[in-house]
């Protein structure tokens, strides 16, 4: 038996209880029906780049509320008239939508590219919704006090409003949409995925929000803030772990029908491997992991690159003549 076998055995037989709710869909039905109530009003404005093979647009979208949601929507310069595959990003947590020049292998490949700014993060994307009580230390603890004003409501929202944007392009292809993303943006595509019947892959590296009741107990990346909060509030523990519970991807995982391709790394402690297993595991869809045994947070960085490149461009191959 290989090191590799003994090292990850375990992840594979892990299965945390679920802890979803008996309106968990009802309540992902009623919170879509919302999101879509608002209309999008999407905007795109060309920009001068100094790369001539390809056009850069400054986009914005109403997301669940009335806060514009802004983004880089990159289309390579091609001959044909034909709709283009579209590849959306969501970005890690307090980070933002990047620069063009982040995703030029993925226009090179012959993919348009949708990144979009997280509302209250890094970004230039601002939040107007509103919250009744306060928060410790950063947005993941923001609204914990009530599902439907918690703050991944919000951003969940605007990710797969983002799947409507891409869909009303001209110049994209609603049938060939592909979410990617790494730590919180990991998280996002997982349940965009789970939401969302469109997309036709998800790659997903270093996933967050995935056994969450787990990452608060462990202080665990941005969900140490939860725990900040329950230090001085312990009599609402109860009810804002059963908040947690409706945006935990392990309670999603079942609902993913397109095919995932995933990474994590044994030494990530921002978001451990273990805990996104309990979403892996429960993944019902076509999937595949690579695990990297000795990296931490930063997961398989361009080495994981690769390995996507390569997935889509064998999956999907007729994508590309």
């Amino acid at each position: 038996m290989g090191y590799m076998e003994v090292a990850t055995r375990a992840l594979y037989d892990y299965c945390p209880a679920l802890t979803k709710r008996d309106d968990f869909d009802s309540f992902w039905q009623e919170t879509i029906a919302e999101a879509k109530q608002v209309p999008l009003q999407s905007e795109r404005v060309e920009l001068a780049y100094p790369i001539r093979g390809v056009k850069v647009y400054d986009i914005s979208y109403n997301g669940m509320d009335d806060t514009r949601i802004k983004g880089w929507l990159l289309l390579p310069r091609v001959e044909s008239d034909k709709q283009l595959p579209c590849l959306i990003h969501y970005h890690g947590f307090a980070h933002n939508r990047g620069e063009p020049s982040n995703f030029m292998h993925w226009l090179m490949m012959g993919l348009a590219v949708l990144s979009i700014d997280c509302r209250d993060q890094g970004g230039g994307t601002g939040n107007h919704a509103h919250y009744s009580h306060g928060f410790m230390s950063n947005v993941a603890s923001k609204g914990i006090q009530d599902k439907r004003e918690y703050y991944y409501r919000y951003v969940y929202m605007d990710c797969l409003k983002a799947i409507d944007f891409a869909c009303e392009q001209p110049e994209l292809d609603p049938e060939r949409i592909v979410l990617e993303g790494g730590s919180q943006g990991g998280a996002l595509g997982m349940a965009v995925a789970a939401l969302d019947q469109r997309p036709k892959l998800a790659m997903v590296d270093v996933p967050s929000n995935s056994n969450l009741t787990a990452r608060v107990e462990g202080n665990h990346g941005a969900f140490a803030s939860v725990a900040a909060y329950l230090k001085k509030h312990p009599e609402q523990t109860d009810a804002v772990m059963d908040n947690l519970s409706y945006f935990d991807t392990m309670n999603m995982a079942d609902r993913i029908s397109c095919p995932v391709l995933a990474s994590v790394a044994l030494k990530d402690e921002t978001c451990p491997a273990l805990m996104y297993f309990a979403t892996y595991n429960r993944i019902i869809s076509e999937k595949e992991i690579v695990i990297y045994p000795f990296n931490g947070h930063e997961g398989g960085g361009a080495r994981q690159t690769e390995k996507k490149l390569a997935y889509v461009a064998e999956r999907f191959a007729d994508w590309f003549h």
